[in-house]
């Protein structure tokens, strides 16, 4: 029914023109290409919803695709060598199309060529006239796929440069605030007043340590990392709570006046509030609690337990020993 209404509307409007069979031809061609090119551009956009979708679930060492659209977002996405690829698939799939359509409308226009120019039927120049018009419309078809690629590169690299200008933006809000966060002196400083009140005032004291594990063989971006572990963190903890940054991959928390029970429960909330980053940046969180009075009695078994988690002071940067805490 489409078909038969697409046919009378031109032969309405020039009727002199579709009085021949072999214009009625040339027009039902032109429709099936109009068609053909539907399909065509359905094509140019599969190799790239393909390769996108590649992407955002890529296998990790272990062969478990698990990892989501946020570390895809951040270490996958600006993978040159991918989209390079889905560059050249996009050009290929372009070029088939055109050279698809330039074979069919020469090969019609080279079988119509003897009826129109030597053999001509009725007005030779209505049919010179669509002859000319098939082929003008043949190459303005072919002029547009083209520039349609054009236009879609272009697109595509506006996309990646404002992408890039934005990871980069997020990743030096992360850095920022891992630098303004409080580093291993201002801990010792701190714990070593919280341990004094406490002892002083036969009040407990808990510390939680947390240490950050990336998956084997992965190299993720350790700033975004221990930055959502840092907002995850202080979402759920108490004014009177500090969070410390001790090495680049361990945090330490200190929570005043909290027994051992309290301090295994503000545990376990940390860890479901991590659970989103865990899942997100495929990391793993080791957390250890201790508690003063129950699991050490002397400030010097809490400084051993917190300096055997800790790295080597060369490596991060720390050249002043640490400050030994009050019996």
């Amino acid at each position: 029914m489409f078909g038969r209404a697409a046919l009378r509307l031109p032969a309405f409007l020039f009727p002199q023109i579709f009085r021949s069979n072999l214009l009625v031809l040339i027009y039902l061609r032109l429709f099936r290409q109009s068609c053909l090119f539907r399909n065509t551009s359905l094509l140019v956009l599969l190799p790239a919803a393909i390769a996108f979708s590649k992407m955002e679930i890529p296998n990790d060492g272990n062969g478990d695709a698990n990892r989501s659209l946020t570390k895809m977002g951040q270490n996958d996405l600006l993978n040159r060598q991918e989209l390079e690829k889905l560059e050249r698939r996009g050009l290929q799939v372009t070029v088939l199309s055109v050279v698809f359509v330039l074979i069919l409308a020469g090969a019609l226009a080279v079988f119509m060529y003897p009826l129109v120019f030597e053999h001509p039927e009725g007005n030779k120049w209505t049919l010179r006239v669509a002859y000319f018009g098939f082929c003008g419309l043949s190459l303005l078809f072919v002029s547009y796929l083209l520039e349609r690629q054009k236009t879609l590169r272009q697109l595509k690299q506006q996309l990646l440069a404002e992408l890039e200008r934005n990871i980069a933006l997020k990743h030096q809000a992360n850095v920022d605030l891992l630098g303004s966060m409080p580093d291993v002196s201002q801990f010792w400083d701190r714990l070593t007043m919280e341990f004094r009140r406490a002892k002083t005032m036969q009040k407990t004291l808990s510390l939680v340590l947390l240490k950050v594990k990336p998956a084997n063989g992965t190299k993720p971006d350790m700033a975004a990392i221990c930055s959502a572990t840092a907002k995850g963190m202080s979402r759920r903890l108490r004014p009177t709570d500090s969070i410390f940054r001790l090495a680049p991959e361990l945090f330490g928390v200190v929570l005043p006046e909290t027994d051992q029970m309290n301090g295994k429960r503000v545990a376990v909330r940390l860890q479901e509030e991590l659970q989103g980053a865990r899942s997100a940046f495929n990391v793993t969180y080791e957390m250890s609690v201790y508690n003063y009075p129950e699991d050490v009695v002397s400030a010097h078994e809490m400084e051993d337990l917190v300096k055997s988690l800790m790295p080597e002071q060369t490596a991060w940067g720390i050249d002043a020993p640490a400050p030994a805490l009050a019996d």
